[in-house]
């Protein structure tokens, strides 16, 4: 005579199991999920600091006497970044919604389709605070920018 011996522990196995399994793959899902959000913050984060940086970069490389002046133009301020005495400089201004750069003659007519785009901002303010000190604004933030020089170049 056979016994049936169906007491559940073969059930009981099969049903730990399942739960380590389930749990396992939860914890697999919210892992990949924060790595995606943890990517995409830096990802933003990055974005914005490349553009102030890139700004500071610009202006720090020509820090010399008088190498650093304003301007307005129908688009707004334009920083204007000479290369030291060669008459040439580069040309920060903001056009359709992009920060763009030109570099051409220091006086010059701007020409925004020949620039380069170095980013997308709707907000491009530049401000002489004090002793050389600019201040310059753009979506991604506001950097400050001590011109080394020691003159206060932005007029």
């Amino acid at each position: 005579m056979k016994r049936n011996d169906s007491s559940g522990l073969g059930l009981f196995t099969v049903a730990i199991a399942a739960l380590f399994l389930a749990g396992f793959l939860l914890l697999v899902v919210l892992g990949a999920r924060s790595y995606r959000n943890t990517v995409a913050l830096q990802d933003g984060n990055m974005h914005t600091r490349a553009l102030l940086s890139y700004l500071a970069t610009c202006v720090r490389a020509n820090d010399t006497a008088g190498s650093l002046e304003t301007r307005e133009s129908e688009n707004g301020p334009v920083l204007v970044v000479a290369d030291g005495s060669s008459g040439y400089a580069l040309r920060l201004y903001r056009w359709e919604g992009n920060l763009v750069e030109d570099y051409a003659r220091k006086d010059a007519e701007l020409l925004p389709e020949d620039a380069q785009v170095i980013g997308p901002t709707e907000t491009f303010e530049i401000s002489e605070l004090e002793n050389g000190l600019l201040s310059v604004t753009t979506d991604a933030g506001r950097v400050l920018l001590h011109t080394r020089c020691g003159e206060g170049g932005a007029g």
